[in-house]
């Protein structure tokens, strides 16, 4: 981790104004903390600051490249925000996105996410409020939250949705296993088909996806009736052929979205998708920069913006593509699956409480571990999530019980994102 005086005494391009207003407060540590207390990698960072138990807290956790965005806080921006006020979040955040050159890219993300969060947190706590509030206050109670079900037929998904409605939820995503495939969002048959999985050895078979899950979708709505939203992530394994097919046969099952239908790469399909389906879009979730959704809201050709607000770099840039898309009519729809800590979790909260554009949270469920790491953990109850109304995010952390939960080897948890397709070719995970 970066210790206080891993810096010159020189703050390199110090803001003109910051010794003029008088300002005393200065940052005086960026502390980076690994752990997995749920199993996947959390990188946590702490931003202190010369006022005695002043922090913020922010997450850079990326699960696949954890361990060089660690380099990235600790060898390059932490001695850059040394001995610098914490209150000019803009300019920092600025100075940090151009310091690598080369701009853009999930590593730079995460770590300039890491740290804008932290810093948004220290100053909600500096001014003793809730973090939202910094944002404009409170538009609605609370976000409405998501839930995971997958299952081996249209019965046994069926089932699962009716016990998550009676836990609350009225928005749940189902995914469903297709035999012989590595199908995303869904469990092994057994031990057998788990050691496969574990060795990367079963392959993704799309057509074999196109012609079942419809069908399986379709006949799920029909057992549950239509008093619960249902979502389904694609997780980008079509090409544009196939995610038209999809759509079409996937009609009748009156989705609230279809999430990642198509890959980043293939983003300029999506004005035809949505043309020619009634069927709403959701991506964004591996976007690292604001600038990738741009082309996707002018239409716009996307319902719902996935924000993954560690990887886009914070609340900072997070807050401004909410106030865009709210322009153009289209809903937030953050990500926030396990390996999104607690106190990024706590964060896009603060984004959803706040933003007219919210439309629906994606909420973890935690393993028990976690609420000891994290103090201050937010769980959904009745069906969404409420900000914790202390001063900041309201998430802490204990560095002593984190350290009873280290963080996997490289690749052991990577490694669920190596695939390929029945024809031996690399396929997207």
């Amino acid at each position: 981790m970066a210790q206080p005086d891993a810096r010159s005494d020189v703050v390199l391009a110090q803001a003109p104004w910051v010794e003029d207003r008088g300002a005393k407060i200065r940052i005086t540590a960026v502390r980076t903390f690994l752990t997995a207390p749920h199993g996947c990698p959390h990188l946590i960072v702490r931003v202190e600051t010369n006022e005695p138990g002043l922090y913020g807290l922010g997450c850079a956790s990326d699960p696949q490249r954890t361990l060089a965005v660690r380099s990235v806080l600790d060898d390059y921006l932490a001695p850059l925000l040394v001995g610098r006020d914490p209150d000019d979040i803009e300019d920092i955040h600025r100075l940090m996105l151009n310091s690598a050159y080369w701009r853009g890219g999930s590593l730079t993300g995460n770590a300039l996410g890491g740290i804008d969060v932290a810093l948004w947190d220290l100053k909600a706590k500096r001014l003793g409020a809730p973090l939202y509030s910094l944002f404009g206050g409170q538009v609605r109670a609370r976000a409405d939250a998501y839930t995971h079900v997958d299952g081996a037929d249209a019965a046994e998904i069926a089932d699962k949705v009716v016990a998550a409605v009676e836990r609350g939820y009225r928005h749940v995503r189902v995914q469903a296993a297709v035999s012989g495939s590595d199908t995303y969002g869904t469990k092994a048959a057994g031990a057998t088909d788990a050691r496969a999985l574990r060795r990367r050895d079963v392959p993704w078979d799309s057509a074999a996806y196109v012609r079942a899950v419809p069908a399986v979708l379709t006949e799920v709505r029909e057992r549950v009736g239509d008093d619960v939203e249902l979502l389904h992530d694609v997780h980008e394994r079509l090409d544009p052929r196939q995610a038209r097919d999809f759509l079409r046969r996937v009609e009748g099952a009156g989705l609230y979205f279809v999430e990642d239908v198509l890959a980043p790469e293939d983003a300029s399909h999506f004005a035809a998708l949505r043309a020619g389906s009634s069927v709403p879009l959701a991506v964004g979730e591996l976007f690292s920069d604001v600038g990738q959704f741009l082309p996707l809201l002018e239409g716009p050709a996307i319902d719902f913006a996935r924000v993954r607000v560690p990887t886009l770099g914070g609340l900072t840039p997070a807050r401004k593509l909410a106030a865009f898309c709210e322009l153009r009519g289209v809903r937030l729809a953050p990500h926030g699956p396990a390996d999104v800590s607690p106190v990024a979790q706590a964060a896009t909260l603060a984004l959803d409480i706040s933003s007219h554009a919210f439309g629906v949270q994606e909420a973890a469920v935690f393993k028990p571990p976690v609420a000891e790491v994290f103090p201050g953990t937010i769980t959904a109850s009745d069906g969404g999530l409420a900000p914790h109304e202390t001063p900041g995010h309201g998430v802490d952390f204990d560095e002593a019980a984190a350290r009873r939960h280290p963080v996997p080897e490289p690749l052991e948890h990577d490694r669920w994102a190596l695939l390929r397709n029945t024809d031996g070719s690399v396929q997207r995970p």
